[in-house]
């Protein structure tokens, strides 16, 4: 099968697709590793919303994407980035997300975005209105019976004065959690308003008041995500993580590394690039459930190079990437995305990320895939 793409200068070069479907399997109930895909969303195409103001979501497609997440035997990272939380889904949508996946999947493993982006950090007196806006957060997830992922605080990082009032504010916090919960170091990378979080602008003293607050909090704490898109230093914190709290990997640039681990440990999973990557990761945690390390390799380690362009900087744009492989695959109708996001990214990362789904098995449906792209390519006023 062949398709024409154009350069960077326009000019067109015959691709020929070389990639084979990865096959399908779902992962058992204790798989290897406890790997969460952060879901996006669909949105309403027929909206006469303007892409500036709240977003619409279209809740039938949504929910068929995480049904198919569940179908893998994944566990699904419920309103959080990947879903465009902070950037055209607000907390009310948030809610609403949340409610829709427990009703829709009462047992799928579901772990669900618990902020204070209500609160406007311009708004924030202190840090007691942070402690505010996380238990309000928290209270509606879990009268929903919904198990939390404590993400990053950009009124926290505003009006922190230093490392305590991290530990002050996450030890209030986990106080009030009914069930241990997944904490979220998000990078600046993702979020440039995170910068300095925990208190410190270098890891090392910013990884110590991450590790008091989880020492004094170890019975509430499951584990917590990194996405720093370093592994060095994802591994040098794994390490000194008290026994029983699990590291969960953020870093969609080493995940294949991370997830096999070393003689001294290993990563799960919470991942945005498993969102595109479903399948391949389903299948891979499934070889190294069965002790097959070099096939859990031999099938995550081709994606690397599309994680790696789908996350290219500005890094937060990457949902931009997720979405356009959802409707190549078939998963959705339509490339409109929440704040209109689809326009954040040029014509050649589309051109990239499409040769690099092929080359790593992750279309599913070529002929669909060739026919969507073609019509993106005339949009964009592209003559094949």
């Amino acid at each position: 099968m062949k398709i024409s793409l154009p350069d960077t200068e326009g000019r067109m070069t015959e691709y020929r697709l070389t990639g084979t479907p990865i096959a399908q399997a779902s992962l058992p109930a204790n798989p290897a590793r406890v790997v969460y895909a952060a879901a996006h969303v669909v949105t309403d195409p027929f909206t006469a919303a303007d892409p500036s103001g709240a977003g619409t979501i279209d809740w039938d497609g949504t929910m068929r994407f995480r049904r198919h997440l569940a179908g893998l035997g994944l566990g699904i990272a419920e309103a959080m980035d990947t879903a465009q939380r902070g950037m055209g889904l607000d907390w009310q949508g948030a809610l609403d997300l949340i409610r829709r996946t427990r009703e829709e999947l009462p047992d799928a493993l579901v772990g669900n975005g618990c902020g204070t982006d209500h609160l406007n950090p311009a708004d924030a007196r202190g840090t007691d209105d942070v402690i505010r806006a996380y238990l309000e957060q928290m209270h509606a997830i879990q009268k929903l019976d919904g198990r939390l992922i404590l993400m990053a605080s950009r009124a926290l990082a505003r009006t922190a004065k230093g490392p305590q009032d991290y530990v002050d504010v996450y030890s209030r916090v986990l106080s009030e959690a009914d069930h241990p919960v997944i904490l979220h170091w998000l990078g600046e990378m993702f979020d440039p308003a995170l910068a300095g979080y925990w208190g410190a602008s270098d890891f090392e003293s910013a990884m110590e008041t991450a590790l008091q607050v989880i020492k004094a909090n170890a019975a509430k704490v499951d584990g917590i995500k990194i996405s720093l898109l370093d592994k060095d230093k994802e591994i040098v914190m794994r390490r000194r993580l008290p026994a029983g709290v699990r590291m969960y990997t953020g870093d969609d640039f080493n995940y294949p590394e991370l997830i096999e681990g070393d003689e001294q440990g290993f990563s799960h999973a919470l991942l945005g690039i498993f969102d595109p990557l479903a399948a391949a990761a389903a299948y891979a945690v499934d070889r190294l459930g069965q002790g097959d390390a070099a096939g859990f390799r031999a099938t995550l380690d081709p994606t690397v190079p599309l994680a790696r362009t789908i996350f290219r900087a500005p890094t937060q744009y990457y949902k931009t990437g997720v979405v356009f492989l959802a409707w190549l695959n078939g998963f959705q109708d339509h490339f409109v995305m929440l704040n209109g996001q689809q326009a954040m990214r040029p014509l050649p990362y589309f051109t990239e990320v499409f040769r690099l789904a092929d080359q790593a098995g992750l279309l599913r449906d070529p002929d669909l895939a060739c026919a969507r792209m073609r019509s993106l390519l005339a949009v964009s006023g592209v003559r094949s």
